[in-house]
């Protein structure tokens, strides 16, 4: 049995995209997804500044190699948050 993590969110330890109301996306690992915020661990953050093809570009990289640890630990409003999508199912 593992451990589990019921106030944390459903993709709790699943590597995510956060796009934001904003033009920066984020990039890490699920901590917390609550109502009120969502937690990344071990993130990048990318700021597109509206050009579709630099965000195209960046999360095809991102998800063909990796992406390279900024913060370890970084909290966004949910007001602020567009999107969480799984990395993985952007291939």
């Amino acid at each position: 049995m593992g451990t589990f993590h019921d106030d944390k969110g459903d993709l709790h330890g699943i590597t995510v995209v956060v796009e934001t109301t904003g033009t920066e996306i984020y990039i890490g690992r699920c901590d917390i997804d609550n109502p009120g915020e969502i937690v990344l661990l071990d993130a990048d953050v990318f700021d597109h500044g509206n050009d579709e093809q630099k965000k195209a570009e960046y999360l095809q990289k991102a998800l063909k190699v990796g992406f390279w640890k900024k913060h370890t630990r970084i909290g966004l409003p949910k007001v602020t948050v567009r999107s969480v999508t799984r990395l993985g199912s952007l291939g």
